[in-house]
């Protein structure tokens, strides 16, 4: 089991929803010629999968069925600025699984202790070999507990707030800052409250405040820290 390896080399990039790990995460397997490992949007795909089949969540012997049946294919990015695209069972969900109804029902359905196992072991055997950067919420903590770098993004609600209003206007979308706030905060209790896996940080995870810094600078700062730890 992971908790067993020493030193993964593998780049654990944690935080809340909106603090901006997707962009970085990205970035930083650039830099360091890494495989980039989107776990968000596999939640997000899954739980919307599972929505439009009205798969029962309380039903445990549908759910195992489901689950069990899932073949997950991410699509890579083209760009630092786009995002990872994700088909599930032939059926491409990259375009839904940006909005913010898409991820407030993965909050829910990631609370699920068979849905976060699945999601887990798949993301381990992704990442087993090693040389990835995996974004999410327990990548520090549970899934690559090992991980030889461990980060966590933080930022103010009304920051990240603000940065998804910022996102979905410019893809033309009509957004209402008021509710993308609520929604936000609602995310963040969703996440650090539930039973299994929830958000925080690891004890060994670095602290970065993205509030205030560019994702330049931010960027900088994490491959500024892996240079400096002991190889």
């Amino acid at each position: 089991m992971f908790n067993n390896q020493q030193d993964l080399e593998v780049v654990a990039i944690d935080g809340p929803a909106g603090v901006g790990k997707s962009t970085v995460s990205r970035m930083v397997a650039a830099a360091l010629g890494f495989s980039y490992l989107d776990t968000g949007a596999m939640y997000r795909a899954v739980a919307l999968y599972l929505e439009d089949l009205g798969v029962d969540y309380g039903d445990r012997e549908e759910l195992s069925k489901h689950l069990n049946t899932i073949q997950i294919e991410l699509l890579p990015a083209s760009s630092f600025m786009d995002d990872t695209g994700v088909i599930i069972n032939g059926v491409d969900l990259s375009g839904r699984i940006r909005n913010p109804e898409a991820s407030m029902i993965a909050s829910r359905v990631s609370s699920i202790d068979i849905v976060r196992s699945t999601l887990t072991e798949l993301q381990r055997s992704l990442g087993g070999k090693g040389c990835i950067v995996a974004e999410g919420r327990d990548m520090g903590t549970v899934v690559f507990p090992a991980a030889k770098y461990k980060f966590f993004l933080d930022a103010e609600p009304e920051v990240r707030a603000q940065r998804r209003c910022d996102q979905l206007e410019a893809k033309s979308e009509t957004v209402r800052y008021e509710e993308i706030l609520a929604q936000t905060v609602q995310r963040d209790k969703n996440d650090t409250e539930r039973a299994i896996a929830p958000l925080k940080k690891a004890d060994d995870a670095h602290l970065v405040d993205t509030g205030n810094k560019s994702v330049d600078a931010v960027v900088s700062l994490i491959l500024k820290q892996i240079e400096d730890t002991p190889h």
